[in-house]
Formats: C-alpha cells, sequence, structure tokens
C-alpha cells in the first residue's frame, strides 16, 4: 500500500526492448532504460518519479502511459507529437508556432501568449512553455503521459493532464554510454550519444549530444525556393551529480538549436487562396522567403536531503529560454484569388519566453500508516512578441506592428496525504490554493513609415493590461487492493487553469474542471498480462477560445462555453517469452455549450477593423467597425482537437540466434480520430480527418550492437496535421533508414 502514498504515474509500461535483452542474458546498458525484468520472462516494471516518490507504475491509481527511452524508439517516437499514437486521449494538433496538446478534448485550443497551457509539459521536472516543444527525444529515460486534471501535486496546474520528460541523470557506477547514427530517406542523417563518468565515489558528470538533419519533404514552386519543413537540429546536455551522504545535488543544462527553413502549409480549400493548391499536398506557392529558427536553453537543479528519520527535503530549482525567429508567407499564395486582393501578406516574427521556477517540498517516510508531502510553487514567465505584418493589396495602410509583452506569476501551496485504513483500504485527500498574476503591455499600429502616418505608425488598439485570480483545488481518492495483483480506485478532482489579460478594458477568466474517475488494474499469469481500465465524467467550466474582442478589434481571448466529457480508456500489455504486444484504446465523448461570436471569415478583407461602432454609429475603420452582421452561433458540438476514439496495438517478436545474438522484428499500428479545430464546425474548414500510421522495425543484436532496419508511416498516408488560420499543415510521408547503436 506505501507504493500509492503519492498520486503518479500507472498505466502500461512498453519496454519491450530491455525486457529481451535481459531475457537472453546481455548485459543492459541502454541509458534509455528503467526497467528491470522479472523471472520467466515476465513483464518489467517501470519506476516513475513523475510526482515527488519512485513508485511502480502499475501499483499508483491513476491512468497514464509510461514508457521508457528505449521503447520509444521501438515505437518510432521521436518528438512529443508521436505519442499521441500510442498513448490513449492524447491528442497533438500542429499550430505551426505552437502546438496544441490536449488529453481528453482538454488542452489549449488558442494561440495567445495569454494562455496558460491545459496540459502540462514537464523536462526533468521543470514546467515548458509551449514555445519549442517540437524538439527531438535524446537519451531519454522515460516519458509519463498523466490523464485528468492535475490539480494538487503537478507545480503549474493543469486541466487536462500532463507530459513528465525525464532525461538519463549521471551515475556514480561507472563510465557507460551508447552511440548511434542512421542514414534514412529525405537524405535524413542522426547521430546521437551519451557518455556517462564517475569522477569520485559521489561525483559523476553526464553529457549527451543530438544532430539531425534531413531535406524538406515539400518542394516550393514559388520564385524563392524555399525548402520549409526541413530539418537542422543541434542539441547537447551536460548534467552533474553530486551525492555525499544524505544530500544529492542533480543540475543539468541543456542547448536546442533547431531550424527548419519555414512552416510548410498550403491554404484550406475552400478559402480565399485555394486557387494556388495543387493536386500534390508535397507543392507549396510561396512568393516570399520563410524562416523558422528555433533557440532554447534549459536548465534544471534538483537538491535532497534525506533526515536520519527518513523525511526529505527537496528543492526544484529550474530556468528556461526560448526563442524562435519566423518569416511567413502569410497566404501562401503566388497569385491572388481576385482581382485588388493582394497574394503578397507576408510576417516576420519575433517570440522569446523566460521562465524561473521554483518548488520547495517536505516528504514524510513512506513506511507509516499516515503520509504526506507538503509543498510550495512559484513561476515567473515574462514572453516578447513582435509581428509586423505587410500587406500589398490597397485595403490597409502597410505596414502593421504588433508588439505583446506579458508578465506571469503562478504560485500555489499544497499538501497531500494518505491514510491507510487496512492493509485492504486507503483513502487520500490532497488540498492546493493556486494564484495567478498577469501583466500585459504592447499594441497594434499601422502605417509605420507612411508619411501621412506618425513614424512609428497610428496605435489602433492598446494591448496591456492586468489580471488576477485564484483558486482552491485537490483530490479525494479510496483505493482498495482485494488481492496483490488488483487495484480498483475511485476519486474525485478539480484542475484549474487561469485566465489572463487581453487589453486593459478585456479580461478573461480562469477554466476548471471537476473529475469523476473510476479504475481497476490487474495483473495476470504471473505477471505476463497487465490491464488497465478507467472510466471518467469531467465537468468542465469556461472553455478559453480565439475570438474577436468587440472591445479592441483584435482577436483575444474569451471564456465562450461550458462543457461535459465522458470517456473510458484501457491498456493491455502481455509478453510470453519472446513474445509480446501491447494495445490501448480510448472512446471520448465530448458536448459543448453554443455561444455567440464573430464569424472572422464573414468579414472583409481589411488589416484592421477596430473596436466596435456606438450604437447607430456606421462603420469606419479603423476607428470602428459594426460586428453586428457577423455574430453568429458557434458551438453546441464536440470539444475542439478531441478524438473520439484513439488506439494503437504493438506486437513483437524475438528469434534467438546462435551465439547470442537476437533478430526482433516488431509492428506498430496507431490510430487518432478526426476532430474539430474551430467552434463553426465547418466540415470544410474546420474538419482534421482521422489518420492510422503503421511502423515496422527489424533489429538484429549482438553483444552490445544493434542494428535496425526502420519505416514510418509505411502506407504512405497523407493527413492533415493541424490549421492555423487559412492555412493547413501536413503529416510526415513514409520515412525509412538504417540505424546502428553501440553500448558500452
Amino acid at each position: 500500500m506505501r507504493a500509492w502514498m503519492v498520486t503518479s504515474a500507472a498505466g502500461i509500461a512498453v519496454a519491450t526492448g530491455s525486457a529481451a535483452a535481459q531475457a537472453q542474458g546481455v548485459p543492459e546498458t541502454s541509458p534509455t532504460s528503467t526497467t528491470s525484468v522479472a523471472s520467466g520472462g515476465a513483464l518489467s516494471e517501470i519506476v516513475v518519479t513523475a510526482l515527488r516518490r519512485e513508485e511502480d507504475l502499475q501499483d499508483v491509481p491513476i491512468a497514464a502511459t509510461a514508457l521508457s527511452g528505449e521503447a520509444l524508439q521501438n515505437k518510432g517516437v521521436e518528438r512529443i507529437e508521436g505519442l499521441q499514437f500510442v498513448a490513449p486521449s492524447l491528442s497533438v494538433t500542429d499550430a505551426g508556432l505552437t502546438q496544441s496538446v490536449n488529453i481528453r478534448g482538454i488542452g489549449i485550443a488558442s494561440g495567445s501568449p495569454a494562455v496558460a497551457n491545459g496540459v502540462a509539459v514537464y523536462i526533468d521536472g521543470v514546467f515548458q512553455p509551449p514555445v519549442l516543444t517540437t524538439s527531438s527525444f535524446y537519451d531519454i529515460r522515460s516519458v509519463e503521459v498523466l490523464r485528468g486534471p492535475q490539480g494538487t501535486l503537478v507545480g503549474s496546474n493543469a486541466t487536462g493532464g500532463a507530459v513528465f520528460i525525464n532525461t538519463e541523470s549521471p551515475s556514480t557506477d561507472r563510465v557507460k554510454g551508447y552511440a548511434q547514427a542512421s542514414y534514412g530517406s529525405y537524405n535524413e542523417v542522426t547521430a546521437q550519444g551519451a557518455i556517462n563518468f564517475p569522477l569520485t565515489n559521489t561525483l559523476a558528470v553526464r553529457a549527451a549530444g543530438n544532430f539531425r538533419d534531413r531535406d524538406s519533404y515539400y518542394e516550393d514552386l514559388g520564385p524563392f525556393d524555399n525548402e520549409p519543413g526541413s530539418l537542422e537540429e543541434y542539441a547537447g546536455r551536460f548534467g552533474v551529480l553530486w551525492e555525499p551522504g544524505a544530500f544529492t545535488a542533480l543540475g543539468k543544462v541543456e542547448w536546442i538549436d533547431r531550424n527548419t527553413g519555414g512552416y510548410a502549409y498550403r491554404p484550406i480549400q475552400g478559402t480565399a487562396f485555394d486557387n494556388n493548391r495543387t493536386d500534390d499536398i508535397r507543392e507549396l506557392t510561396y512568393n516570399a522567403p520563410t524562416r523558422n529558427y528555433e533557440r532554447g536553453f534549459l536548465s534544471s537543479l534538483e537538491l535532497r536531503y534525506e533526515l536520519d528519520d527518513g523525511m526529505v527535503l527537496r528543492s526544484q530549482s529550474g530556468y528556461t529560454f526560448k526563442r524562435i525567429n519566423n518569416l511567413y508567407d502569410s497566404d501562401a499564395a503566388i497569385t491572388p484569388p481576385a482581382p485588388g486582393i493582394s497574394a503578397n501578406q507576408t510576417q516576420d516574427q519575433y517570440a522569446g519566453e523566460r521562465q524561473y521556477s521554483q518548488e520547495f517540498n517536505v516528504i514524510s517516510p513512506a513506511e507509516n500508516a499516515f503520509d504526506w508531502i507538503l509543498g510550495a510553487y512559484f513561476q515567473r514567465n515574462m514572453i516578447n512578441v513582435d509581428i509586423e505584418n505587410r500587406n500589398g493589396g490597397p485595403f490597409a495602410p502597410d505596414p502593421t506592428d504588433i508588439i505583446i509583452s506579458q508578465k506571469k506569476t503562478t504560485w500555489g501551496v499544497f499538501a497531500h496525504t494518505t491514510y491507510e485504513i487496512d492493509p485492504a483500504f486507503e483513502v487520500q485527500l490532497g488540498l492546493r490554493y493556486s494564484g495567478f498574476e498577469a501583466e500585459g503591455g504592447g499594441s497594434v499600429s499601422i502605417g509605420r513609415g507612411i508619411p501621412v502616418f506618425p513614424p512609428n505608425g497610428l496605435v489602433v488598439a492598446d494591448l496591456a493590461g492586468t489580471h488576477d485570480d485564484g483558486l482552491v483545488t485537490g483530490k479525494l481518492a479510496l483505493n482498495w487492493t482485494p488481492d496483490a495483483d488488483s487495484l480498483v480506485y475511485a476519486f474525485v478532482a478539480r484542475g484549474y487553469k487561469p485566465g489572463g489579460a487581453n487589453s486593459a478594458t478585456s479580461e478573461f477568466g480562469p477554466e476548471s474542471v471537476w473529475n469523476y474517475e473510476l479504475g481497476w488494474k490487474s495483473a495476470f499469469l504471473d505477471n505476463r498480462v497487465r490491464t488497465q481500465i478507467a472510466a471518467f465524467y469531467m465537468d468542465y467550466s469556461d472553455f478559453q477560445f480565439d475570438a474577436t474582442d468587440l472591445a479592441t478589434g483584435q482577436t483575444g481571448v474569451t471564456n465562450i462555453a461550458n462543457a461535459t466529457i465522458k470517456g473510458i480508456e484501457a491498456q493491455l500489455q502481455a509478453q510470453f517469452g519472446g513474445f509480446g504486444f501491447d494495445a490501448g484504446v480510448a472512446y471520448v465523448d465530448s458536448s459543448l455549450d453554443s455561444v455567440e461570436i464573430v464569424n472572422r471569415r464573414l468579414l472583409p478583407p481589411l488589416n484592421q477593423f477596430g473596436p466596435q461602432c456606438p450604437a447607430g454609429a456606421p462603420s469606419n475603420p479603423p476607428t470602428c467597425f459594426d460586428y453586428g452582421p457577423f455574430l453568429q452561433e458557434a458551438g453546441g458540438g464536440p470539444n475542439l482537437f478531441s478524438p473520439e476514439w484513439s488506439y494503437n496495438l504493438g506486437v513483437y517478436y524475438e528469434f534467438l540466434l546462435a551465439g547470442g545474438a537476437s533478430l526482433t522484428p516488431r509492428l506498430n499500428w496507431g490510430y487518432v480520430g478526426p476532430r474539430w479545430t474551430n467552434l463553426f464546425y465547418d466540415p470544410a474548414l474546420d474538419y482534421l480527418e482521422g489518420r492510422g500510421l503503421l511502423s515496422a522495425q527489424l533489429a538484429l543484436q549482438t553483444g552490445n550492437w544493434t542494428v535496425e532496419a526502420y519505416g514510418t508511416n509505411l502506407t504512405d498516408e497523407e493527413f492533415v496535421s493541424g490549421q492555423s488560420g487559412n492555412n493547413e499543415f501536413y503529416g510526415a510521408p513514409r520515412e525509412y533508414g538504417l540505424r546502428a547503436t553501440v553500448r558500452f
């Protein structure tokens, strides 16, 4: 029962690669393994640490998926968007600068820097802003996907869930590491590796690096011959571990440098510039240069001290600085759709975010009937966005400049307790109070450099504003173990996502969700088969969405509706000798209330409209505009970015060869169902079709060497991966290659 002291990740553990290696007696030296194999070829155990303690994920009462770093590679998961094909209820929708990460239909449905994440992403315990979440995985220990609101222990609040990415840490046991290289289609070259050095019996360092270079999947038919969607990525990480006795200090720093040549997208069919679309989704029509250059610096420091009675004092500090420079051909078009409309709409964009975070914990020993964790959390985010839009058409002064600055402060105090009623029953209670403050600045101006306007342009919207809010969240759970191989749990939990300010006259409030959940986990046949089933009902309030702010005429965030979400998730894993498989499925049924908002697609092609005109005053943009004729009913359907069905299946078999070698073929199939991207539910413009992707590997292992042939999207599925404005993005085509790895 003590393993359940703290709610942590629990779900299917996909660790077939390391399990197979140890089953044949090959020493497991992989830096990405967190497993230990039970006797008789049974399923391995994965220890997770997402919520303050080391725990077997099968023994904790929450729905989650956890994968070792080796399992990620076996599944063909290279970045965070690949997790949606191995973790039920998770969807990742491409929006260019940001990605909409949603769990059970809750996450983020806005690209505004004023909006907080609904699904919190952590790297080595430090919360990550949504900027630069597309970098590649390397030297990963484990990834844990927690489903449902995390209202008590997670550092930054989350209404949908949390994703914990844990990199490998230094170790004092011995010199070890790995090196890996691959070559594949589209001239993709990759190289990564890590080396661990124990300097003394209490001090160790670990260095890891990653390089990827790949041609674009696309051909730009325009005059600039851009290479959007190509990839040149460098990353390096350095860690230091010092553990003299009861004290442990673990620090890591990482630098990421990523250049894609620009985002690759085309006009959505049925929008103004769709006359530029060809029949081939890999052909683009840009008439302006494009660029996408991302840089990130990440750092973390964890300090732990264990007292004589087993109590632990913990500190987790983090600092991140992420920057993106983009050049867009906004309309993705060479030719105009009609006379008088420009096909020369461009945007130069900079987005940068600095974040400081600090968490303190006091953790009781885990052997007593009453266990507890106390904590305090602080986070400061500073965001700067600078956008210059140019329009070659006659409809508005050129250019339009948008400057945005945001300073956000998040803090919280919390307590989480567990009381063992008897050996079969325990009750958990967690409470947290969260506070939030935001101070924004910025403006929208037009006409800079044009003689009839002021030198820096005419300010048409003031984006300065402030906001503060706070909420009590928590969790009450009852856990029952009818036998050593089963766990039944039931809980109610509340999650929260803070509000913000669009301007001095426009604020939006926080989101909140109540989650009611019942789950059952079990193991059969001497731990050769594991199952996990969870059913949930969620009452979701004050959904945040981008809509026209009538006070300024700009796109702002507003609380538009409530929703109900219910569903069921199931996961299965099995291993019998050299044969293993895993599967997961989720059904999510959501319903969003109706709301009246401006349908921006019906507005005339102006750059700036201005605020709503006073009653009786005619439209006079950019001074004011009458939005009344363009107000329409929206919502009344499923939640956005919420596929009804998602499922995955993986299967492998390890053939033992002479000399201790092995040959292992693997097949993986993942499906994410269709989803809506806009509250107007236009089937031609707002609907992403579902897609199923098939990947395969054939791995030959001998000693410390592994050589693999791999292929992803083997059926060459063509699919839309996301939308931004009137443009749509596409998923990767079929790819294949060879990869070699040596471990030492």
